[in-house]
């Protein structure tokens, strides 16, 4: 059993991978903000596992307060998922991502060379890679496109060096593909607030009437149906992988993981695998390409198979499944009312 402080763990995956923790006996202890997301989520999780759950309400950019957290008990390691997350919104707002998600994680660099912390295990992205041949490696070129990506991969650097400097830290960074899905029992899962940037959570509020329509942007792509392709990964498959990190990671240095299925799935892919699952109708209409947007992309997962004896088991209809059975109990998601 491990003591773990998880940075984010109110939000969508980082809920998931606090009752995968708890699951396996692991102590928790939280601290999220709370700006994107919903304190109702870890009294579900609590429900869910019938373990208790510290929480903190504060950002961890507050070193005062990140520095008393973590000071105050022998935490093993840190799982860290605070941050702003939208590629869009990013490209509008550049310094608030790079204030919030380079700042947020070198504060929290800075309280754990304090400690006697082992392990930090960071919530990245495969918008590192950018524009690359596929399918992505951890060894692919990083050339992210967007402020986004950028402040993943300024944060994998800045890991790095601290990797360097300071051999008894291990640093581990997670490169996530397309979170899709939700926990089985439909009591947590996805909770944008506005519009959703993702394509699953759209589809799952078409489905039950809070929006309209789908927009598929493109249908010019080379693909398959002319849609964009990408590699959706179950958010509970994608918790394990950080339990697996925990667990299996190696004892020294920086490592980095690719947590993906390895194959691309289509949009209108997802369409007619969620209309099938949940018995709804999904009405869409194509739109133009947005800037930006690659046709495909997928990960080559074997390195977290290999070494961390992780992979993913749950299937794309296993996603919607979860999800519509989370969104038919959850038609506004954890708040009364439409966002």
């Amino acid at each position: 059993m491990s003591r773990v402080l998880v940075t984010g763990g109110a939000g969508y995956i980082g809920s998931h991978t606090v009752v995968a923790l708890l699951e396996h006996d692991h102590e928790v202890v939280v601290i999220d903000n709370f700006s994107n997301s919903s304190d109702d989520s870890l009294a579900r999780v609590q429900e869910l596992t019938g373990a208790s759950l510290a929480v903190h309400n504060f950002d961890i950019r507050d070193k005062q307060k990140l520095h008393h957290v973590i000071q105050s008990s022998s935490f093993d390691a840190v799982i860290h998922f605070a941050g702003l997350k939208a590629v869009g919104e990013s490209t509008q707002q550049p310094l608030a991502y790079y204030d919030n998600n380079v700042g947020g994680t070198i504060a929290l660099l800075e309280a754990i060379q304090k400690s006697t912390i082992q392990k930090f295990i960071f919530s990245s992205s495969a918008t590192v890679y950018g524009k690359q041949p596929l399918p992505y490696t951890e060894s692919t070129l990083r050339t992210p496109e967007s402020p986004y990506g950028r402040t993943k991969y300024v944060s994998e650097l800045v890991m790095e060096d601290v990797a360097t400097a300071n051999s008894d830290i291990t640093m581990i960074t997670l490169r996530y593909f397309n979170p899709v899905g939700a926990h089985p029992s439909g009591k947590i899962g996805e909770d944008p607030r506005g519009t959703p940037n993702n394509l699953m959570p759209f589809v799952a509020q078409v489905a039950t009437g809070r929006r309209q329509k789908l927009m598929v942007f493109g249908n010019d792509y080379p693909t398959v149906d002319g849609t964009g392709v990408r590699d959706y990964i179950h958010v509970v498959d994608l918790a394990k992988g950080h339990l697996a990190a925990l667990e299996h990671a190696p004892d020294s240095g920086f490592r980095a993981y690719n947590l993906g299925t390895g194959h691309g799935e289509s949009v209108l892919r997802v369409v007619t695998a969620f209309e099938k699952v949940s018995g709804k109708k999904i009405p869409y209409e194509f739109v133009s390409r947005r800037p930006g947007d690659l046709a495909e992309f997928y990960a080559d997962p074997s390195r977290a198979q290999k070494e961390l004896s992780w992979c993913a088991e749950l299937t794309l209809e296993d996603a919607c499944r979860d999800t519509w059975n989370w969104q038919s109990q959850n038609p506004n998601g954890y708040r009364k009312e439409h966002a």
